[in-house]
This record gives C-alpha cells, structure tokens and sequence, in this order.
C-alpha cells in the first residue's frame, strides 16, 4: 500500500524563503541518481516522502501520483492491474522515485521501441523558483497550448521546477515475452539488429555484450510465438532478469570503476574506434563505453559519427557532463530557466554551468 502524504504547502513555503534570500536548493528525492549530471549545489530540499496516488482508473491507461513515490511501490500497483510503465524506468536501487525518473528523463531497454519516458508524460504539477504552484498538462493526450511545459520538465534535472505530481500514460502488460540469443561479431549483429527493427515484430529490447547478440519480443501470444518462428535463434529461459539488469545497470559490465559514457549514435553506425569496453542496445542507437579517454576525445569521435555523448557516470564532473548543445538552442533554455526560475535558485549547475 502506497502511503498518501501531500508535502506540497511545506514544499511552497521551503521554495518560497528559499527564493526571498536567493538561496540555492539541491532537490533530492530517493537519491538513486545523484551520481547524474554535474556535481550538486546548494541546501538539500527532500521530496522523497511527498508521496501517495492521486488518480488511477485502469481502464482509462493512465495514473497521476505524487513525485516521490517509489518506482518499485508504482510498479506493483501496475502489475495488480495487469498494466506497465512502457519506458522501462530503470530503478538503480529500491530507492528511486517517479520524479527522479521524469527529471532526468531516464529510460530502459524498450525506448526505441515503446518511446522515451516523455513520451509517456501527461502532465505535471510544480513548483517554479519563485515558489509558486503551477499545473501543465492533464491526463488526456491532446493537451497543450503553447509550450508542452510537462515534457520540458522531462530530463530538465529538476531545473525548472520541483515536480510535484505526473500523470503517466501506463500500458497493458504483454501476454508473452520471450528473448532470442546468437552468437555473432559485433558488425553482424549491428546489422542484424538493424534489420530486425525494420520488419513488423514485437521487438521491446535489443542488446550485444562479448558476442551474444539478444533480442526481446513482447506481446500476445500468437504474436510472439510467430515473431520466435520467424527469428530462430536460442531461446533463453529466465530472462526477465537479464533485462531487469540491462535496465538498472546491475550487470556485470556496469560494475567497473571506470568513467562511464552514454553514447547516442544513429544505429547504423558501425563499431566505435574508441578505447574501452563497450556495451550495445538499444537496437544499436545506443552505445555504453567504459574509458579514461579525453572527453574532447570521446566527444569529437561521436559527432562525426552524428550522435553526441554524456558522461553518465564517473569521471569529472565539474565540467561538460551533456553534449555541448548549439548556441541558439542554449540561450533557448537559459531563457526558459529564467522565466520558471530566475533566481538559479533550483538545481544550479546540474545541467549545464549557467542553468
């Protein structure tokens, strides 16, 4: 049973003196993430206990639920009715929370395949740096006028404004899931993972690590079991772990000390020529990789290839942590953080130097 605790008079208040002294504020929710994005600033506001489901009719696909309301707790409630998170939150400890999740705009295994956690985002409540209550959005698909502020606040790292609720579109858990290995080189099983994208499958998860190339099929029955005719490979048994893990970065390759860069390629592109181990999924389109390499270095190699790179983990984190973004649509959202919070008084920093 999820407890109901609204924080949200107490969290006004906090912002509010907060922004009359211009002091700044490091929002933390279960703390799962604090390793993402650059280094924290400023006095800890805690939202983890603003907790509690506000609305949920199953048979509407969609639930509203306060923002520190821990993943694990959401996704049980979900599971009883039969239905999911499409985006694959990925949970990085018991601890982690639906806000967390939305600010940083996090998502698993299914992503290319089911959509990104913004996506999924109907609306949001908040609070903005001056203190002040704001709702965006709703808990229809078609409602928006102006700017989508509720997917603006996705990955925003909490810079716009404390999240205090979201209204998630949720979808039916699959009938069947099954999950395909091969034995190929890196090249083939790019090219394989390419192909099989582009046909009509129930394709939710697509990864290659140390030779093995694994495919996850989800959806009804009849479905699945056309899609494993189809495909062949080796059938693996248990493997709801093996993406859980994939997912909250518990496998083994996610253990290393090393710096850890999230690379987002075109899933075309070919093997990297970059030092360090890597890990592939999304269907290619995203590329893990462990190394001590110059961030210039890193970065330089990923955007001849048209993609860009964050160092997600590890590493150095008082500078550059996400790609340099064009100058225009920098200034774009220095200006939005001016106008949601124009003190700097949320977040400072955690995005980028200046917001």
């Amino acid at each position: 049973m999820i407890q109901m605790n609204d924080r949200s008079a107490e969290l006004v208040e906090s912002i509010s003196a907060a922004s009359s002294v211009k002091r700044s504020l490091q929002v933390v929710g279960g703390s799962s993430k604090l390793f993402y994005g650059r280094e924290p600033e400023g006095e800890v506001l805690a939202v983890g206990d603003h907790t509690g489901i506000i609305a949920y009719d199953p048979t509407e696909l969609v639930i509203t639920v306060r923002a520190g309301t821990r993943l694990t707790e959401l996704t049980a409630v979900l599971r009883h009715e039969r239905q999911m998170l499409p985006f694959d939150p990925p949970l990085f400890g018991s601890l982690a929370t639906i806000g967390g999740t939305v600010a940083c705009g996090l998502s698993g295994p299914s992503r290319p395949y089911l959509g990104a956690v913004r996506d999924f985002v109907l609306g949001v409540g908040l609070i903005n740096g001056r203190g002040d209550q704001l709702r965006f959005g709703g808990q229809v698909i078609k409602n928006v006028a102006g700017y989508d502020v509720s997917r603006l606040t996705t990955g925003a790292m909490g810079t716009l404004g404390v999240i205090l609720d979201v209204s998630i579109r949720v979808h039916p858990l699959p009938e069947s899931e099954k999950t395909l290995c091969y034995e190929l080189t890196e090249e083939e099983a790019l090219k394989k993972m390419n192909k099989v994208s582009g046909r009509p499958l129930p394709l939710t998860g697509a990864c290659y690590y140390q030779g093995v190339l694994s495919l996850r099929l989800s959806g009804s029955v009849e479905g699945v079991s056309a899609a494993v005719d189809v495909l062949g490979g080796s059938q693996v048994s248990g493997s709801e772990s093996i993406w859980a893990a994939l997912r909250d970065h518990s496998h083994p390759y996610f253990l290393s000390d090393k710096p850890l860069w999230r690379l987002s390629l075109p899933s075309v592109a070919g093997s990297l020529d970059l030092a360090g181990e890597t890990f592939v999924e999304w269907g290619g389109a995203l590329r893990w990789l462990q190394s001590e390499l110059s961030p210039d270095l890193i970065r330089a190699s990923v955007s001849a290839l048209g993609g860009h790179a964050t160092l997600f983990r590890g590493g150095d984190r008082s500078g550059s942590v996400f790609h340099p973004i064009p100058q225009a649509l920098h200034q774009l959202n220095v200006r939005l953080k001016r106008t949601f919070d124009p003190d700097r008084i949320l977040n400072p920093g955690r995005l980028y130097p200046d917001i």
